[in-house]
C-alpha cells in the first residue's frame, strides 16, 4: 500500500447498516494506529436509495475524499453498478455471491453461509475487510463486545462468531491484496465528526443554551448537545420554527446564558430579523450554519458553499459581524469556542459556517487539552459599574459594559428600537447618529481580532491555491499532486471570512505567479468578496456545485487542463 494509504468505499441502501459497520471499520482503524477520515453521501431517504460510507486510512495523515477505491464492499447491485469503475489498479470489490461483479476484480462473499443470521451478515463482511487490511481480529472483537454489551452476552457471541469464521475464510482465500502498513497502536484519540466537535467546543466556552428547529445537516448538532450536555447543565430546545429559535436564544443571552442556535441556510434565512435584533440589543449570540445545496429544498442531504452571500449580508440596518469557516473537526471544535468568545467578548453576531460534508465527516482526533483553551469573555459585574450605570454608554471601543439583570441594584433595559444610552427608546437624530457610529465601531474590535489565513506549500510559488473552509485537506492534497507534477504549489486556506485583513494574505497572493480560488458553489462567492475588498482578481476559479465535496482529483483535473470558470474579467 502506498503512502496515501487505502480508501474503503461502503455502498449500498439507507437501512443497510452501512453506517454501522464503516464506524466499526474506522474505530478498528483508530486503534490500531492509523489516521482516519471518513466522508459521508447520503439520499434524503430513510430507506433506499444510494449511499455510501467512504473510510481512508493510513500511517500518514489523510486528506479529503478520494474518488479511487482500493476496496468497494458492495451491500447490492446498486453499489456495484455506480462504483465499481472507480477501483484503483490492484483494487478489489467484495460482494455477495448473489450479485454480479460486472467483470470487475472481485471476491465473492459467501455471506449466507458466514452468517446464516441476516442481521450478521455485515459483521461477516467486516471481518473480511479486516483480515484483508491486515487489522486483528481481536480489535474487532473489543469494539463488537463495546458495541453489543447492552443486549447480552449471547448477541456478543453471536457476532463473535461470525466474525471468526469470517476471518478465517478470508485467511485460507490468500487473496493477493496489499494490507495496511503495521502502525503503532495510540491512546486517547476520538473518532467524531464536525458537528459533534463543534457541539464539544461550543460546551466548553461555556456555551448552555440552544434553541433549534430541525434542518439537515445542522440538526446534529443539537443532538450532540443534547446527548453530552445535560450533565453540564446545558438546556436544549426545540422550537415551533426558525424565527423562534433565534428569538428563544436571544432571550436567554440576555439573561446570561451563552447560547448557540444550529441550522442551515433556509433556517437561517428565517433567523435574518432576529439577527438585527441582536445587533441593535448588542446581545450576544452564535449562529451555526450547516450549508447545503439550495435554493429552498435543494439537494438537502449534499454538500456546498453557497450561502456565503447570505451570511455576510443578513440581517436589515448596517451592524458588524464576525464569519468562522472551520476546515477540519479540530477547527469546529477550537472555533466554536472562539465563536463564544467573540460574540461575549464583541456583544455581537458570530456565524459558524460550516457544510455537510464537515458537519457528517468522521475524523480520529486527539483528545482536546481544555487546560490549553483560552477564558472567554464574560459580562461585568455590578461591582465594576459605576452608579451612573448605562447599558449603551458610549465607549472608545464601541463596546458598553453588560450586566446580566437581577443580579444587583441596576436596571438593565435592552431594546429593539434606536435608544438612548439608558437602553430606553429614542427618536432623536443625534443620539441615533451616536449610537449607531458606537456599534459599527465595534467592527474594528473584531477586525483586529480576525484570524489570519493558514498558509502553506512552497514559496514564491507558481501556483497558489485559495480556499476556505471545508475545502481546505482537499486543496492541499491537489497542490501536493501538483509538486509532485513539477509545479511549485503553495495554499492559502481560510477559517474566517469575515472580517478579512489584507495585511495577512495579499504578501502571499502578489508572490504568487498564478492564483487560483478553489470553492464549491457556482459563482465563485469568496474569489467576488476577496476582490471587492482586496482589489485582487485571481487567474481562474475552480468551482465545483453537483452536491458533491471537493476531491484532489477533482481539482487537479482541472489545473491540468485549465478546465474552470471563466477568468475574472479585468
Amino acid at each position: 500500500m502506498s503512502e496515501r494509504g487505502v480508501n474503503v468505499v461502503i455502498g449500498g441502501a439507507a437501512g443497510q447498516g452501512l453506517a454501522t459497520v464503516g464506524r466499526l471499520l474506522a474505530k478498528a482503524l483508530m486503534r490500531a494506529g492509523y489516521n482516519v477520515a471518513v466522508s459521508q453521501v447520503y439520499m434524503s431517504r430513510i430507506r433506499g436509495g444510494h449511499n455510501t460510507f467512504a473510510i481512508r486510512a493510513g500511517t500518514a495523515p489523510v486528506g479529503g475524499p478520494d474518488e479511487e477505491m482500493d476496496l468497494l464492499v458492495a451491500l447490492n447491485q446498486e453499489a456495484v453498478d455506480l462504483n465499481a469503475h472507480a477501483l484503483r489498479k490492484g483494487g478489489l470489490l467484495l460482494l455477495d455471491a448473489e450479485l454480479d461483479a460486472k467483470e470487475a476484480p472481485s471476491l465473492s462473499l459467501p455471506l449466507a453461509e458466514l452468517a446464516p443470521e441476516a442481521i450478521l451478515r455485515n459483521v461477516a463482511g467486516l471481518g473480511v475487510v479486516g483480515a484483508l487490511l491486515g487489522l486483528g481480529q481481536d480489535v474487532f472483537e473489543t469494539l463488537l463486545s463495546e458495541t453489543f454489551a447492552r443486549k447480552g452476552e449471547t448477541v456478543v457471541a453471536r457476532n463473535h462468531a461470525v466474525l471468526a469464521k469470517a476471518y478465517e475464510w478470508a485467511y485460507s482465500r490468500n487473496v493477493p491484496f496489499a494490507a495496511l502498513p503495521e502502525a503503532e497502536p495510540r491512546t486517547g484519540r476520538l473518532l467524531m465528526n464536525g458537528n459533534d466537535a463543534l457541539a464539544l467546543g461550543a460546551m466548553a466556552a461555556g456555551a448552555n443554551f440552544c434553541s433549534f428547529y430541525p434542518m439537515t445537516p445542522g440538526t446534529s448538532i443539537a443532538q450532540a448537545l443534547i446527548s453530552h450536555g445535560a450533565e453540564l447543565g446545558v438546556v436544549v430546545e426545540q422550537a415551533e420554527d426558525e424565527i423562534a429559535a433565534i428569538n428563544m436564544a436571544l432571550g436567554a443571552s440576555y439573561a446570561g446564558a451563552r447560547a448557540i442556535v444550529p441550522t442551515s441556510g433556509g433556517g437561517f434565512a428565517l433567523m435574518t430579523e432576529g439577527l438585527s435584533l441582536a445587533a441593535v440589543a448588542e446581545t450576544p449570540i452564535v449562529c451555526a450554519v450547516a450549508q447545503r445545496p439550495g435554493p429552498a429544498t435543494g439537494l438537502p442531504t449534499h454538500t456546498e458553499q453557497a450561502d456565503l452571500n447570505l451570511v455576510l449580508h443578513a440581517g436589515h440596518g448596517e451592524f458588524p459581524r464576525a464569519v468562522l469557516a472551520p476546515g477540519s473537526v479540530e477547527d469546529c471544535f477550537h472555533l466554536a469556542h472562539r465563536a463564544i468568545d467573540q460574540a461575549e467578548l464583541h456583544q455581537s453576531p458570530v456565524i459558524i459556517l460550516t457544510d455537510q460534508h464537515l458537519a457528517d465527516s468522521l475524523c480520529a482526533v486527539d483528545a482536546f487539552d481544555l487546560d490549553a483553551l483560552p477564558p472567554v469573555s464574560r459580562p461585568a459585574t455590578h461591582a465594576e459599574v459605576g452608579d451612573d450605570y448605562e447599558r449603551y454608554a458610549e465607549t472608545e471601543s464601541g463596546v458598553s459594559p453588560r450586566l446580566l439583570p437581577g443580579f444587583g441594584p441596576h436596571v438593565v433595559v435592552a431594546d429593539s428600537h434606536e435608544h438612548r444610552p439608558d437602553g430606553h427608546i429614542t427618536e432623536d437624530p443625534d443620539i441615533r447618529v451616536t449610537q449607531n457610529e458606537k456599534r459599527l465601531r465595534k467592527g474594528l474590535g473584531l477586525w483586529r481580532d480576525a484570524l489570519p489565513p493558514q498558509v502553506s506549500g512552497d514559496e514564491s510559488p507558481d501556483l497558489l491555491l485559495v480556499c476556505w473552509g471545508s475545502s481546505g485537506d482537499a486543496v492541499r492534497e491537489a497542490a501536493s499532486v501538483m509538486r509532485g507534477h513539477g509545479v511549485r504549489t503553495g495554499v492559502v486556506h481560510f477559517t474566517q471570512v469575515w472580517p478579512l485583513r489584507a495585511d495577512a494574505f495579499l504578501g502571499e497572493f502578489d508572490s504568487a505567479r498564478e492564483v487560483v480560488c478553489v470553492e464549491s458553489n457556482a459563482t465563485g462567492q469568496f474569489a467576488a468578496l476577496l476582490r471587492r475588498e482586496t482589489g485582487f482578481g485571481f487567474s481562474y476559479l475552480v468551482l465545483r456545485h453537483d452536491g458533491l465535496p471537493l476531491t484532489a482529483r477533482y481539482i487537479v483535473d482541472r489545473l491540468d487542463a485549465r478546465v474552470c470558470s471563466s477568468p475574472e474579467e479585468g
